[in-house]
């Protein structure tokens, strides 16, 4: 199925997730993860609308970054090594993996201008996923205060790949209650305004429990 198609049915279920719960189809963002697909699909995406793409490994994102033209916004959302930031870190929009020190260390270093972050929040607990335990987040954040050029926007979760929706609603809801607490605390460097949780499989469900950023890949640009 072309991207279009593709993208057509997506709206309809963001539509339809946000009638749920009174919210507007405006205020999601979709990220179209082309961590897999040829530079044609890409560009199929651009055409399509969606200028925000996702990659999960730097050596893809620089090809794709030097491939496509300037509508492209990319956005890392993978597993970032430290010596691997600087490569990447003035062809981002924002980072939505940060889970270390080390990182903002090095973006602190290695650009001139305010980076955009998401915190990745491991609230599932599985020993394969990245991110940052719930009750570490706030001291992270406290940390995270001294690196003028880092700025969290948000909080970013995975929930795990199961059928049971009930808990991957909970996941997200805990997510949303977590990033509810730390905007409240308007942090200069920590406006924690947003949401990066759902892709392909449960992007309903996050949009329900307050998504603002959803990864799309194989929903979108096809396996």
């Amino acid at each position: 199925m072309s991207v279009l198609t593709n993208l057509n049915n997506i709206n309809k279920n963001i539509k339809a997730a946000c009638a749920k719960v009174n919210r507007s189809a405006e205020d999601i963002k979709v990220i179209g993860v082309t961590k897999y697909v040829t530079i044609e699909r890409a560009k199929e995406l651009l055409d399509s609308g969606i200028t925000d793409l996702g990659e999960n490994r730097t050596e893809e994102l620089i090809y794709k970054y030097e491939a496509l033209d300037d509508r492209a916004k990319f956005h890392f959302i993978g597993t970032l090594q430290s010596r691997k930031v600087k490569d990447i870190i003035n062809k981002v929009s924002s980072i939505h993996s940060l889970d270390r020190l080390s990182i903002a260390k090095q973006i602190n270093n290695r650009t001139d201008k305010i980076i955009d972050c998401f915190i990745q929040v491991n609230i599932s607990g599985e020993e394969t996923k990245h991110g940052i335990e719930m009750d570490e987040v706030h001291n992270f954040i406290q940390q995270l205060a001294e690196y003028k050029k880092v700025r969290v926007v948000g909080l970013m979760t995975m929930a795990p790949d199961i059928s049971d929706k009930n808990e991957i609603r909970t996941i997200f809801k805990q997510l949303a209650k977590l990033r509810d607490t730390i905007s409240s605390e308007n942090l200069e460097h920590a406006p924690c305004e947003y949401l990066s949780m759902g892709m392909s499989n449960d992007y309903e469900i996050a949009i329900e429990e307050g998504a603002t950023h959803i990864r799309i890949g194989s929903k979108l640009v096809g396996n």
